[in-house]
Parts: C-alpha cells; structure tokens; sequence
C-alpha cells in the first residue's frame, strides 16, 4: 500500500513538473499546419498518463505541434486490450501509425520522438 502510494504521489510530481516545463510549440505557415494536421490524423499513441516515457513523448508532440489522438492504456480498458490485441503487447509509449490501410505499432519513446522528429520537424 506504502509502495502504491509513493508511486502514485512519484506520478503526480512527474506530471506537474513536465506542465510547469513543457516546451513551446513549433510554429508553423497555416497551409503547413493543415498539412501536418492532416497526416497526424493517420496516428495515435496509447500511453499511461504519469509513465516518464510517455510523458517525454508527449512533450515532443507538443513541441513539434502534432495533434495525435492520445489513448489511455492504463484506465481505458478498451483502448487497453486494442493496444494487446493489435499492438501485440501492453507496453507504452505506443505510435500506432495508419499507412496505406494498414496499421504498424511502434513501441519505445526512443524509437517514436526520432519517427517523429524525423517525420515533421521543419
């Protein structure tokens, strides 16, 4: 119980202190906005609200100005067993990227902020 505790009071400071740091959002042209807009509707990512990985993730899609549909595997059950059934494993951070009508599931926050970055850094 002391441990749950601890971990849940451990969540909140990490949450507060990434709002109180969160980084600026990058500016874009309203045409380049549009147009990222419309190829980040083609993600999600499933993620735990207090989890660090998730909460550095979620700070590059902030600074990079990407709308991505967030999922909360942790108290949404039914985004819980998408992430098992589809994604083929509870783990998070977890980009789900919709290509060509087909779904690819990229786990580790390493691996996603470079995607990312890679993706729709200016």
């Amino acid at each position: 119980m002391l441990l749950k505790a601890l971990r849940v009071g451990l969540g909140q400071v990490i949450i507060f202190l990434s709002f109180i740091t969160r980084p600026r959002k990058m500016k874009r042209t309203p045409e380049a906005q549009a147009k990222v807009d419309q190829a980040a509707a083609q993600l999600s990512l499933y993620q735990f609200n207090a989890c660090p990985f998730c909460v550095k993730t979620r700070r590059t899609l902030r600074r990079l100005n990407l709308p991505i549909a967030l999922h909360d595997a942790k108290n949404n059950p039914t985004d819980r067993q998408t992430l098992l059934e589809q994604g083929g494993k509870i783990q998070v951070p977890c980009l789900r990227i919709e290509e060509n009508g087909e779904s690819s599931w990229l786990y580790e926050s390493k691996a996603i902020n470079a995607y990312l970055e890679q993706r729709f850094a200016a």
